[in-house]
This record gives C-alpha cells, structure tokens and sequence, in this order.
C-alpha cells in the first residue's frame, strides 16, 4: 500500500521525537536501580562535605597563621618592656627591704634612752639600781654583721616578689615586737619598791613589769631589800612622741 504525506516534514519530526525518547529511555534504563541512585547521591553529598571541610579548615589556617604572625610581632614590641617592667619591680624590692631595714634601726635606735630615762625618773628615794640588761633578742635587723649581711643579701635575691615583701614586713614586725629587760636593784623601803612598780607600770615606754624576786641582804652592814624586775617595753602613742629638728650652730 502506498501513503502519501499531505503534511511535509511531519514524518521526519515524528521519526526525530521517536529517536529522542528512545535515547533518553535507553539512557535511564541502567540507571533505574535504587541502589544504584543512592550510591550516586552519597559520592555527591560525600564530595561536597569535603569541599565544604576543606575551605573551612584553609579559612582555619589562614586565621591561625595571621594570630600567630600577630602574636610574635607582639612579643617582639613587648619584650623590652617587659624586662624594663621586671627590672624595675627587681629595684623596687631591694629598696623596700632596704626601707624596712632603715625604719627597723631607726624605729629602735631611741629606745634605751627612752626607757633608762623612764626608769631613772620612777626610781624613788632610798631606792638604787644595781644592773639593768635586756634579756630578749635585740628587735633591729642592724646588729648583723658583714659576713651574715652578705648571706641576707644572696637570700634576698633568690625570692620571689611576694617573699621579698613578705620579708621586708617581717622586718618592721619585728623591729616593732616588745624588748624584754631586767632591772636588779636595792631599797630599805618596800613600800618604795611597789610605788617604783607602779611608776614604771603607768609609763608609755614600759609594760608588763613583774617582781620575780625579792631577798634580804646585807649591804655595807645594813640589812636591804634586794629586787628583780622583769618588764617590756612598749610602742608609746603618736601624740606622746614628739619630734624636733636638730639645727648645727655656725661655726
């Protein structure tokens, strides 16, 4: 049988759609498996969450690097500072302890005038004094000799700044701790002794005063009162102690 095509071209166009809709048919035929579209998807998320690892670590490294660049930079410009900062905090120590050790000396240097006066003007009559000592360690750091100077001084370089403080103030605490002394003497008089004791006691200078003994003895054929005193010294009010300024005269 023969057709005759009244419409050109339509034939051909029909032929071409067949033909396409084959090739895509044929294409997706291999592909139609489940399986087979899962593993396609897994290796497209797998490759794109590399991907994505791989720009944030490189962003990650490219901010590590500029902070350390930073960093060392920094160090740089602050390492002479620093070292200035720990030089002066090194001269600062020394001088406060050696501030500590001045006050000590200078805090105890008027303080066997002081209670040798007191003792003086509370001694009454027919009352004399034989010996007057002290028994405690003396309270200033200056009564070192050389030898242990220089040990206190490569001790001192080794501590840290907190123990060079902590060291200095044990110096001023120490310098201001009580000095105990003894004070031995003769009376015909007990009532002379209590009012001695009681004298002594009421002054700024002194504390803690207690008889520790008391004996008949015979002085130059004549029975007395032989005594023994133990007391303290005390730091007095500031509106007791009175400062005046020493002028030279002209020569």
């Amino acid at each position: 049988m023969i057709e005759v095509n009244l419409l050109p071209g339509t034939g051909s166009r029909s032929r071409e759609g067949a033909s396409l809709s084959d090739m895509i048919s044929g294409a997706t035929a291999g592909i139609r498996d489940k399986y087979m579209l899962a593993a396609v998807g897994s290796v497209g998320t797998v490759v794109a969450a590399v991907a994505l690892m791989f720009m944030s670590q490189s962003n990650l490294e490219r901010t590590l690097t500029e902070r350390e660049q930073k960093a060392m930079q920094d160090s740089a410009r602050y390492k002479v500072v620093l070292a200035a900062r720990e030089k002066a905090e090194a001269t600062r120590d020394s001088l406060y302890h050696q501030v500590a050790i001045i006050k000590s000396i200078d805090d105890s240097r008027y303080l066997w005038p002081h209670l040798l006066e007191e003792i003086s003007n509370a001694l009454p009559q027919y009352t004399w004094l034989t010996l007057v000592t002290q028994t405690s360690a003396p309270p200033t750091a200056g009564i070192m000799d050389s030898t242990k100077k220089k040990a206190v001084a490569d001790s001192v370089k080794k501590l840290s700044a907190a123990e060079k403080k902590a060291r200095a103030e044990a110096v001023l605490a120490d310098a201001a701790r009580a000095t105990k002394f003894r004070v031995v003497g003769h009376t015909v008089d007990i009532q002379a002794l209590t009012l001695f004791m009681k004298t002594l006691e009421a002054s700024p200078y002194i504390q803690n005063v207690q008889l520790t003994r008391s004996d008949l003895v015979i002085v130059d054929t004549k029975e007395v009162t032989e005594f023994q005193l133990e007391a303290e010294s005390q730091q007095p009010p500031p509106f007791l102690v009175r400062t005046v300024s020493v002028a030279l005269g002209d020569k």
